[in-house]
């Protein structure tokens, strides 16, 4: 059984973030690097990766997929500075979303070639993380087909919504960037854009759902729980982790 790290990293900006994301997939990246180009018998032939899940809230940013349109954002830069609203070109997938306050964002740092290297069946496997975790509620929640994500009512015309949006990078099999899902998240922002580049869709939250707030550190717990089901690994929560 796979062991994976967690970490909660409370509120932080958007692109501090990014960086150590990348800070953590760097040194999987070295790792992978220096064990191909090893001797058989050296020390670093014997070095493993690191698996990591980070858990955080960002102040208000939108963010852009390498794949997405920038008209699908729908205000200029005046009215971003008016809404105190970041806004960043990634290298995730997808197009463009929102993350703010009440939101949780995750972002799984994992060797894929300690789990699957079959990009899709890690998205389908975030995916499942939120459909159980979301039953825990009583939110009955899947796919739409052609989209990532996790959605209420998919199949029902007219009345489909998102409730977590999902773009992921990989990198010789190790991934970064990952999941939002909209917990007490304030919708009206969500607004000022296309989200995820599909038009004739909507955007919810458990909050929304609910008709209540939610306890997002209960939620946190729920989701480390259902991520070690899915992907069949022991987190490990540091002691004086919040959740």
């Amino acid at each position: 059984m796979e062991t994976i790290a967690f970490q909660d990293l409370g509120t932080i900006a958007y692109d501090a973030a990014w960086d150590y994301q990348e800070t953590l997939m760097q040194a999987n990246l070295r790792i992978k690097a220096a064990r191909y180009n090893a001797q058989a018998g050296s020390d670093t032939e014997n070095e493993e990766t690191k698996h990591h899940l980070l858990f955080c809230e960002h102040p208000s940013v939108y963010t852009l997929g390498k794949s997405g349109h920038i008209e699908n954002l729908l205000i200029n830069d005046a009215r971003l500075k008016e809404l105190n609203v970041s806004f960043f070109k990634t290298n995730r997938g997808g197009d463009i979303t929102y993350h703010g306050p009440g939101q949780i964002v995750g972002y799984p740092i994992l060797d894929l070639e300690k789990f699957t290297t079959d990009l899709g069946k890690y998205m389908r496997n975030l995916e499942e993380v939120m459909i159980r975790t979301l039953r825990r509620y009583g939110i009955e929640s899947g796919r739409l087909e052609g989209a990532t994500g996790v959605w209420l009512d998919a199949d029902v015309k007219g009345k489909a919504r998102k409730i977590c949006a999902m773009g992921v990078r990989s990198s010789r099999w190790v991934t970064m960037h990952g999941f939002a899902l909209n917990v007490n998240t304030d919708l009206n922002y969500f607004g000022y854009i296309v989200p995820c580049g599909i038009t004739d869709k909507a955007v919810t939250s458990m909050q929304k759902e609910l008709g209540r707030p939610i306890d997002e550190q209960e939620v946190k717990q729920k989701l480390i729980d259902a991520f070690g089901e899915v992907f069949g690994a022991h987190i490990i929560v540091p002691e004086n982790a919040v959740v």
